[in-house]
């Protein structure tokens, strides 16, 4: 390591010391504006602005605290700015605002006006904001928060200056002129990793972990346990590999057969509460996603009591509801958040919805998020930390690929909002609610929930995470079938897609499972792979049809 790349790495620790000193200061003072804009600046620094625009965003709403003493939290929000009030106003000391504390109207007995301080801490936001959802690729969502912006300072030069980098990219990344702000695209890539500071992952590879997941695999796959695998590394692009006899590889967590097991026998049987369905009025069990069973006297469907309209396909399924996440939603206004979306947002929503039901089975079960035992040990296709630092050194090379989807609306606005539906204070209750909660949780989401598809119109409409089914690792060549309604079902397959080879499972042979669909072409399946996995399939069948592919072209 040469001295520029070790100024890089001490800026780096330097500024996590900030982070956290300043979430501990916002764990302390959950309604203080300032301390959210501060803790954005450090997050931009460290190049994460999804989590910078997080941040703005809460200050955002909390400038509205301050200003409207009908709101909920107006008090605590306006003794906190109150306190700033005299200076200094070093979290305003950006595009000439800190100025403006001057021209700070007095009101009665020379107090400043808090108000207004408010109005220019909103300016800070809005400047945070836009260029933090631009350098993510939300462009529309940026375009907003900076024409909202300048419709308070309409002279201010940063959002002047980013209103032109807003119009810059998304014609390079359109490759047309963009005359209205819808034309503009509104998602983008982030970092997905295990942030420095998640103290809640676990050592999968543990004897302890793995003791827990085996006492769980064991009742419902008793032919099978789980051990470490080696998996080929997912590759971010194209690669001449492809016909290499070996290549890198790297450690997961994967499911081995005990004992041999025959074509077409069953594997594995799961049932999951981490479900979603994003049709209002869909005849499914809100619990496991099932299909409801037909009305009348013999029907076995039990209606929640207290909100008639949710309905649950069984007895068991209303008491495990019940126990682990009902009430924390329940009469709270949630059901119709993301139902009924447009074709587009169909997967999107249903990620979403994935997302609420973890929320509820937190508040429920009164635990952090990512302690919640049914998404605790999936790993979310991580890249490391080091790997997604932007490098600031006079020898870097080009940027990272970031490979998290991201969008205000999906993963800041909604949860938020999903959040005060619950009456779940979303200042107070950071330590769980961060928006690097969301992102690792979306992560974890991404490549392992299984989705149906609703037969009337094709769009996916109900999905699931299934813990164990997710263990057993993805496959273009896989060796089972699963089918999920209610329950997720893995079978042995009677023949192999290669060569149509015998199917069953031999003692020692991992379980290779297929999240998609495996029947599209390699191309097909490893774009499907980079958007869902965080890299290119590498798995044997994929780099033989593909290094075929190659060695058969024309040229």
């Amino acid at each position: 390591m040469d001295e520029s790349e070790e100024e890089v790495d001490t800026r780096i620790e330097s500024l996590l010391r900030q982070r956290q000193s300043l979430t501990d200061d916002i764990l302390a003072s959950p309604y203080d504006l300032v301390l959210y804009i501060k803790r954005a600046l450090v997050y931009s620094d460290l190049a994460y602005p999804d989590l910078a625009a997080g941040d703005a965003y809460r200050a955002l709403l909390l400038t509205d605290e301050v200003r409207d003493d009908s709101f909920e939290y107006h008090d605590q929000a306006l003794e906190a700015l109150t306190a700033y009030a005299d200076g200094p106003l070093d979290f305003l000391d950006h595009g000439s605002l800190a100025g403006s504390q001057s021209r700070l109207p007095n009101l009665e007995g020379g107090i400043k006006d808090i108000s207004a301080l408010a109005s220019l801490s909103s300016i800070r936001c809005y400047q945070i904001l836009s260029l933090s959802l631009l350098l993510c690729g939300c462009l529309k969502s940026a375009c907003n928060f900076c024409e909202r912006g300048l419709a308070i300072a309409p002279d201010n030069k940063e959002l002047l200056n980013t209103r032109g980098y807003i119009q810059t990219v998304a014609e390079r990344r359109t490759r047309k002129s963009i005359s209205n702000v819808n034309d503009l695209p509104d998602w983008g890539m982030v970092r997905r990793e295990v942030y420095p500071w998640n103290s809640y992952e676990p050592d999968r590879f543990s004897e302890e972990s793995l003791a827990v997941l085996n006492a769980g695999l064991a009742e419902i796959a008793p032919k099978c346990t789980v051990k470490v695998a080696e998996l080929p590394i997912l590759l971010g692009y194209p690669s001449r590999t492809d016909g290499y006899d070996i290549i890198p590889t790297c450690k997961q967590l994967g499911v081995f057969a005990k004992e041999d097991i025959a074509p077409g026998e069953v594997v594995l049987v799961e049932y999951s509460l981490v479900t979603a369905n994003n049709r209002l009025k869909e005849p499914v069990c809100d619990a496991c996603s099932g299909e409801l069973p037909p009305l009348g006297s013999q029907s076995t469907a039990v209606n929640c009591p207290e909100c008639y309209d949710t309905v649950f396909c069984t007895q068991y399924c209303f008491e495990q509801a019940h126990a682990l996440y009902h009430p924390a939603v329940c009469e709270k206004d949630v059901d119709s958040i993301a139902k009924d979306p447009d074709a587009k947002e169909a997967d999107e929503t249903l990620h979403l919805l994935l997302l609420a039901r973890v929320l509820a089975m937190a508040a429920h079960q009164e635990i952090h998020p990512l302690d919640v035992n049914q998404i605790k040990y999936i790993w979310g296709d991580f890249v490391s930390s080091k790997t997604n630092e932007i490098d600031l050194s006079p020898k870097a090379g080009p940027p990272p690929d970031w490979t998290l989807p991201f969008s205000f609306t999906y993963n800041i606005e909604t949860p938020l909002h999903i959040l005060e539906k619950m009456d779940i204070d979303i200042y107070a209750s950071l330590a769980k609610y961060d928006i690097w909660v969301f992102n690792t949780l979306y992560s974890k989401f991404r490549g392992t929930a299984s989705a149906r598809q609703n037969p009337r119109d094709g769009r996916p409409d109900v999905a699931a995470v299934h813990p164990f089914w997710c263990l057993a690792n993805h496959d273009c060549d896989p060796n089972v079938t699963w089918e999920w309604g209610g329950r997720m079902v893995l079978k042995a397959r009677e023949r192999r897609i290669v060569n149509n080879a015998p199917g069953g499972i031999k003692a020692g042979e991992e379980i290779l499972n297929h999240y998609c669909d495996v029947d599209l072409p390699v191309q097909q399946r490893r774009e499907w792979a980079r958007g869902s996995l965080g890299g290119w399939c590498m798995c044997r069948r994929c780099r033989e049809e593909a290094s075929g592919s190659q060695n058969n072209s024309p040229g």
